[in-house]
């Protein structure tokens, strides 16, 4: 059984009054995926084509109106305790410490909720190791503004992770970022999956990104949106950047941006 199963999603967007209307948005339809644990997959397509509402509703933040979804066996019908989850905004509280932002999930989560009081100190021994592994040793006290972009996702996926998900969903976390900061974080992120092997989402624009991080690579048509093909990336791990530019791998990428310009104008 797939950890991850979605059949036939679709997904209507309410109007202003709350009513699936005539003139509410169809994001989702028929959209299906399956991905096995630990794998690590990259959704790409046009721009609104429901990539970031498929997180949604995988995390649970939102009910599909048909179809069927479940992960690790059991149908998502609230927001799931073993996401993690990283955006393009990072979205820190600035009236808390990078190490505090970095805490906040052990906050609300349970079990570690009930016992964050108890063992303060052991999660702030963990939250300063995450922020060791991504190069923030040392920053744990800084204030989100006195860290830059990159420096700010990092301290984003230490959030995201610090409460050991089984999922990590990320939309675009590097999409606000200049090119060689965003190929650093790259390899940061890949790091990270190796060393805890959850299963991991990404929603990307950038091909380069998908090719690099991802074991499928998954193109969804322009709204309303579903799954059209996939690629799987032949790459072994570790992946150095270098390997982005071998023939094999600039034809693939060639391959995928040809299928989502089809898939702009052929929903």
């Amino acid at each position: 059984m797939a950890y991850i199963d979605i059949e036939d999603v679709d997904l209507v967007y309410r109007n202003s009054a709350g009513h699936e209307a005539a003139d509410g948005t169809l994001a989702l339809q028929n959209t299906s995926l399956k991905m096995e644990r630990g794998e690590f997959v990259a959704l790409v397509g046009p721009s609104g084509c429901g990539k970031s509402t498929l997180l949604k509703i995988i995390s649970g933040l939102i009910r599909a109106n048909k179809g069927k979804v479940s992960v690790g066996g059991e149908p998502v019908t609230k927001p799931l305790k073993i996401v993690g989850m990283a955006f393009q905004n990072a979205s820190l509280l600035p009236w808390r410490s990078t190490r505090e932002n970095v805490l906040l999930p052990l906050e609300i989560v349970e079990p570690h909720r009930q016992k964050f009081r108890s063992e303060k100190a052991k999660y702030e021994a963990m939250a300063n190791e995450l922020l060791a592994t991504v190069g923030l040793e040392g920053f744990g006290d800084r204030a989100p503004w006195q860290l830059s972009g990159g420096m700010q996702q990092r301290a984003q996926l230490c959030r995201a992770l610090v409460h050991e998900p089984d999922l990590l969903l990320l939309d675009e976390p590097f999409g606000a970022l200049d090119a060689f900061t965003r190929e650093e974080l790259w390899d940061v992120l890949q790091m990270l999956y190796l060393k805890r092997k959850c299963t991991v989402i990404l929603v990307t624009h950038d091909l380069r990104e998908a090719v690099y991080l991802a074991d499928t690579v998954y193109v969804m048509s322009a709204r309303p949106g579903r799954v059209i093909m996939d690629r799987k990336i032949d790459l072994p791990r570790t992946r150095k950047l270098d390997d982005l530019y071998s023939r094999d791998i600039a034809d693939l990428i060639q391959d995928l941006r040809h299928h989502i310009n089809v898939a702009k104008s052929d929903p």
